[in-house]
């Protein structure tokens, strides 16, 4: 281990680590997360949240794949688009688009496509759900 390696961990024990943002007790308080990340001051930079989009998304593709069998033989295009929601739902609220899900499974892509239109989602999203019902579709 290199001494960057030893200050790391001292910083790691010494910080302690906060998945949530909290007030922390300088004075006057600022918000901060992770170990000792003062986001108050130092928001967060796009190459880090670039990152954490990236495991994000490989972790929505690999639920998808964890809960459906046949999400593997699907179009690039088509596992682009169930991430998409995946990633923007979560896996339980995507789990509610039962019909949806039965008609990929069955790959009656077009009654897929419709379903996810058909949502309270849809309206919440506007052009994401119009472009993801188009890769349902075409494939």
């Amino acid at each position: 281990m290199t001494w960057r390696d030893d200050l790391l961990e001292d910083l790691k024990r010494d910080e302690g680590f906060r998945g949530l943002p909290y007030l922390d007790t300088a004075s006057p308080p600022r918000w901060t997360t992770g170990y000792g990340w003062n986001i108050s001051d130092r928001p967060i930079r796009e190459s880090e949240a670039a990152m954490r989009l990236g495991n994000d998304a490989d972790e929505a593709t690999l639920d998808l794949g964890f809960n459906f069998p046949w999400f593997q033989h699907l179009s690039d295009n088509r596992k682009r688009a169930l991430a998409n929601m995946a990633f923007n739902l979560g896996m339980t609220r995507l789990l509610g688009f039962k019909k949806m899900l039965k008609a990929m499974a069955e790959e009656d892509f077009e009654t897929a496509a419709d379903e996810a239109l058909n949502s309270k989602w849809s309206a919440q999203v506007g052009n994401r759900a119009q472009r993801i019902a188009e890769l349902l579709r075409n494939g």
